[in-house]
């Protein structure tokens, strides 16, 4: 059973906008003649690296709900040019939104268990994909989704 991970996508408004960060993340990786993947830097290294590398992947909370995904594909601890450890959590740059969920802020990032995923929008019904994120926001609120 793969293990996933949760952050906070601190300063995304939206699961638009995070793909149109990691877009320009990918330009810019392209441009330089780097592998075209999405990396997100953290201080922490996860110690349960092949559960996570076996099919798992970073949670992105935004606006205080589960809204989005990316597949893990390597995890890489490194030291910074102040001999800081950090990690390099690389990403396949393809972000895929979630069933919106709530989620009450924390620091860093959590371990996510397969049984504590939401699924992808696309599997919620026909249309619901479709809907414009506020719209979804707001009726998630009232509970009607």
């Amino acid at each position: 059973m793969s293990l996933h991970l949760i952050k906070l996508a601190v300063g995304c408004e939206s699961v638009k906008e995070l793909r149109s960060w990691v877009a320009e993340r990918i330009r810019i990786a392209k441009k330089k003649g780097l592998p075209l993947h999405h990396v997100h830097v953290t201080r922490m290294t996860p110690k349960r690296v092949d559960e996570l590398l076996a099919g798992g992947s970073l949670y992105w909370v935004i606006r205080g709900e589960i809204a989005a995904r990316e597949k893990i594909v390597a995890i890489e601890p490194f030291r910074d040019r102040d001999g800081i450890g950090r990690c390099r959590l690389v990403l396949q740059p393809k972000v895929a939104a979630v069933l919106p969920r709530p989620m009450r802020p924390f620091q860093g990032w959590r371990y996510f268990a397969e049984s504590d995923i939401p699924p992808d929008l696309k599997s919620a019904g026909p249309g619901v994909a479709d809907m414009p994120e506020p719209l979804r926001r707001e009726l998630r609120e009232l509970g009607l989704l």
